[in-house]
């Protein structure tokens, strides 16, 4: 009796699981799914029943917001921010992570505490001493004869994405070299190798699950980022978000809703590509840089 009570909890507790999985995968596909639908019907359209199926495919609405509302533009802008602030994060935080997992000497621990202490700051609330800090610097230059830098620069933009993510990227990459064992460094010195070839070399490939985890994550934090680009890029050159945002506010008055729909669509598409084709690496990475540090 107690057999089968146990088996009867068990199958109910399964059945609720994976109900709530269900409702949460449905309350998550069909959003999507109304917007990509939304986004190849003429306005005319939205007039009526919104959950009618389209009667075609208007390509027209994203002509218009690449090249009207200029999401081209502001798509070209966001590549160019994402692909600085992967490369810098990566060129400083595997060397970072890798050090501080695999040495230990003076002041390693104290720089430890400072890198995890900063994954509980959270960069909405330090964007506008950031923003304060640039303003005087810009001042600066301008009275030394020069022009402004730090402001409307996607490269500074890049750098303050790329630092306020190092503390999250060398955590989540020291948990997986402190994994490794060390005799495969032992071996390398052995041969000839020198600390850094035997960083490149040998343990920087072993850890490319995780390093894949973090371009994954960074990228989708960097491409959808807004209040950082919004209050450092206060001229024409925006990202894709602020870009998005003021298409939004336009269209609205306009009541032109496909090309509003074409530009979340356009704002989506990367990110959701992208975890379609990493999605295994992602997991993989997730749990050798978690589970075994």
């Amino acid at each position: 009796m107690k057999r089968e009570k146990g088996l009867s909890l068990n199958i109910l507790y399964r059945f609720f699981i994976y109900a709530a999985l269900l409702i949460l995968a449905v309350s998550i596909i069909v959003p999507v799914g109304w917007v990509f639908l939304a986004s190849i019907k003429e306005n005319s359209e939205f007039y009526g029943n919104p959950w009618t199926m389209p009667k075609g495919v208007y390509f027209q609405n994203f002509i218009d917001a690449f090249e009207k509302a200029r999401m081209g533009d502001y798509f070209l802008n966001s590549i160019m921010v994402t692909a600085l602030a992967l490369i810098m994060l990566l060129l400083v935080a595997l060397p970072a992570a890798y050090v501080l997992a695999r040495y230990h000497f003076r002041g390693s621990k104290l720089i430890n505490i400072m890198f995890m202490g900063g994954l509980f700051i959270n960069v909405n609330y330090i964007v506008v001493p950031i923003f304060l800090m640039f303003v005087d610097a810009d001042k600066f230059l301008k009275n030394l004869g020069g022009s402004g830098f730090f402001l409307n620069n996607l490269f500074v933009v890049a750098l303050v994405y790329a630092a306020t993510a190092l503390p999250f990227t060398i955590y989540l990459l020291s948990g997986f070299f402190v994994s490794i064992p060390k005799d495969y460094e032992e071996a390398a010195f052995m041969d000839g190798s020198g600390y850094f070839r035997t960083m490149v070399q040998i343990m920087m490939p072993m850890a490319t699950p995780s390093i894949i985890t973090v371009i994954l994550f960074n990228f989708l934090s960097f491409w959808n980022e807004y209040i950082i680009s919004m209050t450092l890029l206060t001229k024409d050159e925006k990202t894709l978000p602020v870009g998005l945002m003021q298409l939004m506010q336009a269209q609205k008055a306009a009541a032109n809703y496909g090309q509003l729909y074409a530009g979340l669509v356009i704002v989506m598409l990367p990110t959701l590509i992208l975890y379609i084709l990493l999605q295994k690496k992602l997991t993989q990475g997730m749990s050798l840089g978690g589970l075994k540090g």
